[in-house]
């Protein structure tokens, strides 16, 4: 698969779906994980992580070995806001032979940034 081939229509629908099914409260801000599973033995984790980071990723690689974690944030929590950074993300990904599998929130960002007890 590669960034020209992958149905991005689909994926940016499946987002947009998740997002208008969560029964729970959602915060307004929180670091997003995007997930990405290699799809290619040879593939090039270092590069791969490298160019997550020059766009503001961090990165870990998942305990089965075959995942790769990339977080941003904490960003709005809106559908329109975490579909624009998984996209920045699967193309990269899908240009290091991984291909994207989900994302979720981290929800254990502290509420209290803004000063507020």
């Amino acid at each position: 698969m590669t960034p020209t081939t992958h149905d991005y229509d689909a994926q940016r629908q499946e987002t947009f779906d998740t997002f208008g099914e969560a029964d729970v409260d959602l915060p307004e801000r929180a670091v997003v994980d995007f997930l990405f599973f290699v799809e290619e033995a040879d593939a090039n984790w270092q590069a791969f992580e490298a160019e997550l980071h020059t766009r503001g990723f961090e990165t870990r690689r998942e305990d089965e070995g075959d995942t790769l974690a990339a977080s941003i944030g904490p960003i709005l929590i809106t559908a329109e806001e975490i579909w624009a950074q998984e996209r920045v993300a699967t193309e990269i990904a899908l240009r290091h032979d991984f291909y994207p599998d989900g994302w979720e929130l981290d929800v254990e960002v502290d509420d209290d940034a803004d000063g507020e007890d």
